[in-house]
């Protein structure tokens, strides 16, 4: 008697646990494709949710409450987990290469790793300034840093935050927030913290509309962080004190010499070399070119989302709320090709409602030209969509 033909498995690949690769995840594990292998590649266990980032910077969420767990969620859609870092693609043969040796196959890849901050430009960033991404790396230091003022609440700290996005305002208020907090608890002068934000251009948050931009410096201003606009930061080096404490000097292309504790890193968003140079088409600054199926420009067995994709047709700024929107288009495409569908395009919207947290339970609520000013309402609005967000990863 003639033996059934078993249907041949079909590898999909996701590589890094983003935004929309937990939608993905999610998706899959409540509609599973027959004959599907999935397999995960994360560099972390647990990915942090951007939205609610600076919210737990300040105190306002547990590290739990902001972070997507990738082990259940990767067992709820039956997928392969692997906790391992990506170095290299082989294209000809389909293959993933990690860190640890390890090679996995594929036929369909996926990829949404977001970004990390543009340093190699910089002499002395990588090795001296604090990175925002890795958000895991990113935390360590602030960790350690509340513990340290904790300590010694009386000692003098100068903070410095190169990069004048939305970013890194919203960094510079939330650790303000949590810092002006322990001096207080500790009955130590405000005056004791100083923070200052470096800006190369003359405006803060350039992608967003002047009423936002005028409110924010308003807000920053007032509450005493030190504005640096116009500044080019081109050197960051160790300085020689009589104390034991670590001191960075920040040198700026006017002649500018600042000396702080710290220096946190949130400029311009760049990508891993390794895309470059397995051949997937890419923009200036290394990110994907994808299509509106979200599909690699040149490999049509690639798809990528979040912020290491640039859409060909739409291109848009680096932002989560985008990553969330691909997560369920990306997912149906995924299906669709390994069904031998057509895909279908995603146009995602030009604006959008952003949400922008200043670090004591109040948000600015812009949209295109409407502006709203900082207001309890508006957090705890922009609290209830990041719950809700993230009780669709909860409990698997």
């Amino acid at each position: 008697m003639q033996q059934k033909l078993q249907p041949k498995v079909k590898d999909v690949v996701l590589i890094g646990g983003g935004h929309s690769h937990a939608i993905v995840l999610r998706m899959f594990g409540i509609k599973p494709l027959a004959g599907v292998r999935l397999t995960l590649i994360t560099a972390a266990k647990k990915t942090a949710y951007s939205g609610m980032l600076p919210g737990h910077i300040v105190g306002f969420y547990s590290h739990d409450e902001c972070h997507i767990d990738l082990r259940p969620l990767a067992n709820f859609a039956q997928a392969q987990l692997y906790i391992d870092r990506v170095v290299a693609l082989d294209l000809e043969n389909n293959k993933v290469l990690c860190a640890s040796g390890l090679g996995i196959d594929f036929d369909v890849l996926s990829i949404d790793i977001g970004s990390t901050p543009t340093t190699v430009s910089v002499s002395g960033a990588a090795k001296y300034a604090i990175a925002v991404k890795p958000v895991s790396q990113l935390l360590e230091h602030w960790y350690e840093l509340i513990k340290a003022v904790g300590k010694n609440p009386q000692e003098a700290i100068r903070i410095a935050i190169a990069g004048g996005g939305a970013g890194g305002v919203e960094l510079a208020l939330a650790m303000q927030s949590h810092l002006h907090r322990i001096l207080r608890q500790t009955q130590q002068p405000i005056q004791n913290l100083e923070i200052d934000l470096f800006q190369r251009g003359q405006e803060l948050m350039p992608n967003y509309h002047s009423s936002v931009r005028h409110q924010i410096q308003q807000i920053l201003t007032e509450r005493g962080i030190k504005l640096h606009l116009g500044e080019t930061v081109c050197n960051i080096a160790p300085t020689t004190h009589k104390e034991t404490k670590e001191i960075f000097e920040i040198k700026c292309e006017s002649g500018l010499r600042v000396e702080y504790n710290k220096i946190f890193w949130v400029t311009q968003a760049s990508a891993p070399e390794w895309l470059k140079i397995a051949g997937l088409g890419t923009d200036e600054q290394g990110f994907i070119l994808v299509e509106d199926t979200l599909q690699s420009q040149t490999h049509p067995q690639i798809f990528a989302s979040g912020d290491i994709a640039t859409m060909v047709n739409f291109p848009r700024p680096k932002a989560g709320v985008f990553a969330v929107r691909q997560g369920k288009p990306l997912f149906e495409n995924l299906q669709r090709i390994l069904l031998g569908k057509a895909l279908k395009p995603y146009k995602p919207q030009k604006q959008y409602l952003s949400l922008i947290g200043t670090g004591d339970e109040r948000a600015i609520a812009t949209r295109g030209i409407i502006t709203l000013p900082p207001h309890k309402l508006l957090w705890r609005y922009k609290d209830w969509i990041d719950r809700r967000f993230m009780e669709g990863f909860r409990n698997f």
